[in-house]
Parts: structure tokens; sequence; C-alpha cells
């Protein structure tokens, strides 16, 4: 069958400078070519389907790189306590506008207590960027397949998530989000952090193989951004190809301008935000600033809703949830 003409697939790409390619398109054709001669079996009809979409769609993909280093003040009052990793990403953003490569930043790890902002950073980093943000939860990870694929011989195989990103998303730079790098488990079978050690490294992420899919993937271009709260579990040569990180929580001034920017956010993006005051009072604001930024959005949409039952139209102390150690007890009681 000739493909070129069934799949039209573009090789060359000369209409679109703003993309890169993440797959070798004669490589990718030479495996279809080869499946349909040796005649697929029904457990292969899965990975027949991949080819022929990845045929059908071509192996371009966009190149997000924003056309002039944007202004990051407002990134830098909303995550003041990662002015540092801000700090290099602006100075690669600069870089960059010299030449037609993206954004070339070493993996970074953010190491800090749960609950600061790690992972909403590395999400604003990709809307900075341009790009999309894949998160990957490592905390349930127990082998390496999640991000590399597995075998079409084992039962439920599947392609990997940075084949998905790349082959089946839509850019060649994504935002790989390793959450929780630190709590994947020690005692697999299988090393699941072991696809990192050729992914973190330019050489070698430029010839990546899918296990399941069998083809070369061009992941050099990844934004890599890991997040742990202890650094003592992640093996010593991951963390040699990191920059490291160490964030604090914020200060008290500094959480209290992170709520009040927030609820100012909340307000905006809600119809029914126009019901209330934007300023919150102070004894509000000194709630808010002792509790970690994640917990602070669902605080204080507990609290609007409080003060609306009240008939309110400005927050108060008594709107805010008790976040106590303490927990409802669940089940009956004799």
């Amino acid at each position: 069958m000739d493909t070129s003409q069934e799949f039209k697939i573009d090789k060359n790409n000369n209409s679109k400078p703003q993309q890169r390619p993440v797959f070798e398109a004669d490589e990718l054709e030479a495996r279809w070519m080869q499946m349909q001669t040796a005649g697929a079996s029904q457990e292969h009809s899965v990975l027949l389907g991949i080819y022929e979409r990845l045929l059908q769609r071509g192996p371009w993909r966009s190149w997000a790189k924003p056309l002039a280093v944007p202004d990051m003040a407002a990134l830098y009052a909303a995550l003041p306590n990662f002015a540092q990793p801000l700090d290099e990403v602006k100075r690669q953003l600069a870089l960059s506008q010299d030449s037609d490569e993206g954004l070339a930043l070493m993996p970074m790890l953010l190491l800090g207590p749960p609950g600061i902002g790690k992972t909403h950073f590395a999400r604003q980093l990709a809307q900075l960027v341009g790009t999309r943000a894949e998160l990957v939860s490592m905390n349930a990870m127990t082998a390496g397949w999640l991000l590399s694929g597995s075998s079409p011989q084992w039962k439920g195989s599947k392609p990997g998530r940075v084949f998905q990103a790349l082959a089946e998303g839509d850019f060649a730079n994504p935002v790989m989000v390793l959450d929780e790098i630190d709590k994947a488990s020690a005692d697999a079978q299988y090393d699941p952090l072991g696809p990192l050690y050729n992914l973190l490294e330019v050489d070698t992420a430029s010839q990546f193989v899918d296990e399941f899919v069998d083809m070369r993937m061009d992941a050099r271009h990844i934004i890599w951004v890991a997040t742990a709260n202890d650094d003592r579990h992640i093996p010593a040569p991951i963390l040699n190809r990191m920059n490291v990180w160490e964030i604090a929580p914020p200060t008290t001034d500094q959480a209290r301008g992170i709520a009040s920017r927030l609820c100012h956010s909340i307000l905006t993006e809600h119809q029914w935000g126009r019901f209330f005051e934007a300023d919150l009072a102070e004894d509000v604001l000194d709630q808010l600033a002792r509790m970690p930024p994640r917990d602070m959005r669902r605080s204080l949409m507990t609290a609007f809703g409080n003060a609306r039952l009240a008939r309110r139209d400005r927050l108060l102390g008594v709107d805010l949830p008790d976040r106590s150690p303490q927990r409802q007890r669940m089940g009956f009681v004799a």
C-alpha cells in the first residue's frame, strides 16, 4: 500500500516554522508497513491504530515560545517564595530570544513542605511559555512504564506518558510535572524512576524509545519540573541531573499578599463576586496567612458561601472554616 498517498504525511513542514518534529516519519512509516506485511494479530490492533493516527497527523508539533521576555511582575507577586526559580526562568527566556531555540531549562526540582504552591508554579510556568502542563502523580507509581510505556506482550499494556504528551499532544515542548517524585515506590520490582536517567539528559532524550510503540521520540525539548517534600529518597544520579531549588513557606507578609490577590482573583472569576467587597479585613488576612497557599482557595470559597448565607457582602473571621487538626469522626457511635 502506498502510505504517502493514503496518509499524505508532511515530512518537510516548510510552511510552519513554529513547529518541531517529535518523531521520524520514515521510521514510523517503515514500522507500519512491517506490521501490515506480517499481518497484525488482534493483540497488536491498538498499536496499529496508533501508527495510523500518527501517520495521518504527521510528526510536527507546536513549538511554544514567547515572542519577547514577558512581564513576570504578577508572577513574582503571586509566588513570592519562588523568586530564585523564577529568576532562572527569566534568564533562560532572555537567552532564547537571540535564537530560534526554545526555552532551554535544566530540569528543576522544587523541594519544600506540602501546600506551598510547587505544582501551581509548574502550571504557571507552562502558561508563561505558552505550552501545556502534563501532571504525572508519582506517589502511586510502581514502575517506570508509566513514563516509558510497557511491552505490547503484556496484558493491559499501553504507551507511556511521555509518548502521550509528545505524539498525541499538541506541543514539542510541554511541561512535564513529576509531582511528589520522592514518593515513587522504592520497593517496586522495576525502578519507577529508571526512564528519567535518559529523559533528563539532552543527548539521550533525543533518542527516547517508548517500549509500547517501539519507535524513537525526540523528548529533549520537554521542560521537566519535579516536586518533592524530601530529597533523601531521590537517587543521587537523578538529583545530579536537576537544579534543586529549596522553596520555603511564604513569610507572613507574603502570605497576606497571596491571600489578598487570591481573593480578588476568585471574585473576578465568578459572577457572584460582584456582591462582595474585594478587600479583606485584617483578622481574615491573619487567619489566611497561617494556612498553606493550597488551602487558601478552599477556605475562601467556604467563607464566601457562609457570608452569602448570612446576607453579608464582607467576609468575617467566623466565615472561614475551622482548620484545627481535629477531624469529624466517621462511622456510627454505639
